[in-house]
């Protein structure tokens, strides 16, 4: 016999380079799925990290002396260019920071006769100046800028609020301090040298009103009026009067205890936060507490809420100009910002040789400027991300007026005081819930099917059926949202009674029909070919659905007394058109397509000799399907549940569609849900880039991509395990 030698022929060689360029290709492919997964979560998180940094504040940003005699209130434009200091001696001088004059650019004048000054910071920029006779001047420093030769020349102005309106009264008595609001209508209150709070405001149709307190207030530390002139706070020690406007006069609402009943606690300062909403109460000890009203039992009143155990060398706060926040500063030169809803300590930092006299804020929040002896000293502040901490987005917060910690996720209102709330709790449990009740619906639909189409039906059927729902999958997402909201909904809300007993009886009667399909004699139910008991199961089916259906009146007026939606809201049970059991539905129906086609795949590929061997031995279909058939294919199963979950998980247009989009934390199926993909979808495209609301949505998305990544990880090691277990078989 001739030997035969081995030879590479030239087909081979072009087998094997196709061979070797497939393989490089599929892992390059592989690489750049996970480099792409990789450089998305290093974006992702790229955008979030900045939420959790903290603030930074550099100091001496300018340094400018300033002549002005006695100065009592500051301000500086959100450029941080130029500043005004008001003199006690009853003039303006502004100055340009950065220019090294020791003179003013400009002086004005507002009369030697006003000693008393007040700066409320939150009636627009208006600011007060009053005579001890009682004469008010209510006027607002314009630091503004105008194009001359083409250049921008600094030209500042003082607006006056010009009509006559002032703190006298007939009896002559001296003003020793007052405070004002200025809006759709301007209130004033004093404090004079007989004890007596007088209040006197003007309403738009220029008619105007004055109260005087019927008790007199032996010693008055501090009388502070909100920026809408409906409250006046009275502070005399540790003791705290709240007086409402009314048509004609004011009323004391209540006294208020601040210490708490503690000797210790002996209050210093009251500041309004920003909003005029909250007070901050400054204590002797360094303690600043925030107290706000909230609703207890239907009456409204002043509640302790949350402190903040600052440093004892505490000087005095500013609060923020717009945010809920507040800067303090300490004898050391030490200066620290706290974020009341977050209670974020965003800056702690030492910029100051000691504490300075006066303070102030631009409007924008980004400057801080400062009178140390007769210098003017600029700070620059990034500050983008106070209300943001890991205890505001995960824990309960005590908002303004809510009578309650909660978990809140509200992002946008009309009032330009609102304040974002940024809780996460709501729209992850949304989305969890969304998900679990689509599980529900979907799961045993898609297994059983998936058992049936695989192990009993006939290959003929089969060839018909796992196509058909295969196909399902390719429907768009958004169809299925736009009919789940527009027509299955409403049919849903007028049918509730007819959907509530189907979701009863349909696996009941399943199961009886079974049973008694199985107690038939072997002669009748030997006619019908194994495989095809759809064929009777499907039409009884439908037609108890139709029955029940129609029938669905009557079904409300014997189990719910003829309305099913009083029945539910006498039980404390909430309803909502597009609620969970809605979303359930539809995308379950999404879902299935999922489930079905990976756990069929994966029935039907177990070997046929496991059966055949299993049914020689003796053991029935069932015990064979149960003990061999599904434990061997019982890994795919895991897979293919948490491929449907990760796509519950995700889904966007159904929950957008199909929800009242409510961030509710309710498990009451018939109230509606706000999932994070949705929030995503919706919130995205009005939110402003760069901003906290922009980057938590970023959050949102990383969570979403780190749970699902869990998931499938975990997916992967219970199938790998499943995998071990059964290999013998």
């Amino acid at each position: 016999m001739a030997k035969a030698d081995f030879s590479l022929q030239e087909r081979d060689r072009k087998r094997l380079m196709k061979d070797r360029f497939a393989r490089w290709l599929v892992s390059a492919g592989g690489v750049t799925v996970l480099a792409a997964l990789v450089l998305l979560f290093i974006y992702l998180l790229s955008v979030v990290i900045p939420l959790f940094s903290d603030a930074k504040i550099t100091p001496n940003v300018s340094i400018e002396s300033i002549t002005t005699e006695k100065p009592v209130i500051l301000g500086v434009g959100d450029n941080g260019e130029h500043a005004y200091a008001v003199s006690k001696l009853g003039y303006v001088d502004f100055w340009a920071l950065g220019s090294h004059s020791i003179t003013p650019v400009k002086t004005v004048e507002l009369g030697s006769r006003y000693r008393l000054h007040r700066s409320n910071r939150f009636t627009h920029g208006w600011l007060g100046a009053a005579s001890t006779s009682g004469d008010v001047l209510l006027y607002k420093p314009q630091l503004r800028n105008v194009i001359k030769n083409e250049k921008r020349v600094f030209s500042p102005k003082l607006d006056r609020i010009s009509q006559p309106f002032d703190l006298k009264f007939s009896d002559g008595p001296s003003l020793k301090s007052f405070d004002y609001a200025v809006g759709s209508s301007i209130t004033l209150a004093g404090y004079y040298d007989d004890h007596r709070v007088r209040v006197r405001w003007q309403e738009s149709n220029q008619n105007v009103y004055s109260y005087q307190f019927p008790q007199p207030f032996e010693h008055l530390d501090q009388l502070i009026m909100t920026p809408d002139g409906n409250t006046l706070y009275l502070r005399s020690g540790s003791e705290l009067v709240v007086a409402k406007k009314g048509a004609l006069d004011f009323s004391i609402r209540e006294v208020v205890d601040l210490s708490l009943g503690q000797d210790k606690a002996v209050v210093t300062n009251i500041n309004l936060l920003a909003g005029g909403y909250s007070l901050l109460v400054t204590y002797q000890d360094g303690l600043v507490a925030q107290w706000f009203d909230t609703v207890t039992n239907g009456l409204r009143g002043l509640t302790h809420i949350r402190d903040f155990q600052l440093a004892s060398q505490l000087t005095f706060l500013l609060p923020d100009t717009y945010r809920k926040g507040f800067y303090s500063f300490y004898a050391n030169g030490t200066v620290k910002s706290h974020y009341t809803t977050s209670e974020k300590l965003a800056i702690f930092q030492r910029i100051y040789h000691k504490s300075p006299q006066l303070a102030a804020m631009s409007n924008n929040e980004t400057y801080l400027l400062t009178l140390s002896g007769n210098e003017l000293r600029l700070a620059y502040v990034d500050n983008a991300f106070p209300e943001v901490s890991w205890s505001s987005l995960w824990q309960k917060v005590w908002y303004e007026s809510y009578p309650e910690p909660e978990y809140v996720w509200q992002t946008s209102s009309a009032d330009d005081e609102f304040e974002a709330k940024y809780s996460l709790v709501p729209i992850a449990f949304g989305t969890l819930k969304a998900a679990a009740f689509a599980m529900m619906f979907a799961v045993p639909i898609a297994v059983l099917g998936a058992i049936y189409t695989a192990y009993f039906m006939t290959p003929t059927m089969r060839r018909v059926v796992k196509p058909s729902i295969e196909l399902m999958e390719a429907l768009p997402t958004v169809i299925i949202g736009f009919i789940a909201g527009l027509w299955f909904a409403p049919m849903v809300e007028s049918h509730l009674s007819a959907v509530i007993a189907l979701i009863l009886v349909l696996p009941i009667s399943t199961i009886m029909v079974g049973g008694l399909w199985n107690r038939l004699p072997n002669v009748w139910t030997s006619r019908l070919p194994n495989g095809l008991h759809v064929l009777i199961l499907t039409p009884l089916m439908v037609l108890l659905t139709v029955l029940i259906w129609n029938h669905s009146t009557t079904i409300e007026w014997w189990l719910f007394d003829g309305d099913i939606r009083v029945y539910l809201a006498e039980k404390g049970i909430g309803f909502d058109q597009r609620n969970a059991l809605v979303v359930g539905f539809a995308m379950g129906f999404a879902v299935i397509p999922t489930i079905f086609t990976i756990a069929e795949d994966a029935i039907f590929s177990v070997p046929k000799h496991l059966s055949d061997g299993s049914l020689a031995l003796g053991a029935t279909s069932w015990q064979t399907l149960i003990h061999v058939v599904l434990l061997t294919a019982s890994p795919g199963i895991f897979s293919a549940v948490m491929m449907g979950l990760g796509r519950a998980v995700g889904e966007t247009m159904i929950v957008l569609m199909a929800t009242g989009n409510t961030p509710l934390m309710d498990w009451n199926i018939l109230e509606g849900m706000r999932t994070l993909s949705a929030t995503i979808a919706v919130e995205m495209p009005e939110s402003e880039v760069g901003s906290s609301h922009f980057r938590i949505l970023f959050l949102a998305a990383l969570i979403l991509l780190v749970f699902t990544f869990v998931v499938n990880s975990l997916a992967e090691w219970v199938r790998q395990r499943l995998r071990e277990k059964y290999r013998a078989l």
